[in-house]
């Protein structure tokens, strides 16, 4: 049975946390282990805070909006802005690539997306937003015993 969240909130730095902690508490009900609980809000971090300071570089009056759907034991992430999108989504792929260097950002968010989900798939348009949709297969305790 498919079980699905959707949450809206402003592109401010304190949201990404309420970002994190709704996904996790959304998603305990499959009891995931401890490894794939923190897999899951990192790529949720990771996805947001992009949001927040690539997608609208920080405006505060913005809207990211997270869906999570939960269909047997996988998990979907879809995080979603309309903000300045990517130009080159495989250039912002790279490892240590960021559009950001006088932020000192790491550019390690997409790699950590793409080592810690199933599957990572990236869609932009300059000017239109930027849609992350994430997979993983949780291989908890629960799923085992099916």
């Amino acid at each position: 049975m498919r079980n699905e969240m959707t949450l809206e909130f402003l592109s401010i730095s304190a949201n990404e946390s309420l970002a994190r902690v709704s996904v996790a508490s959304f998603i305990s009900q499959l009891n995931p282990t401890m490894e794939e609980l923190t897999d899951i809000k990192t790529v949720v971090s990771e996805a947001v805070t992009n949001a927040i300071i690539h997608g609208y570089e920080e405006k505060n009056d913005e809207k990211i909006v997270l869906t999570c759907a939960i269909d047997g034991e996988e998990i979907e992430l879809i995080i979603k802005d309309h903000g300045n999108g990517i130009e080159n989504i495989d250039l912002a792929k790279e490892p240590l690539y960021t559009s950001k260097p006088e932020w000192e950002r790491s550019g390690m968010g997409f790699t950590i997306m793409e080592n810690f989900m199933d599957q990572v798939d990236i869609t932009s348009e300059p000017g239109v937003g930027t849609t992350i949709r994430m997979t993983k297969q949780l291989t908890s305790t629960r799923a085992l015993c099916n």
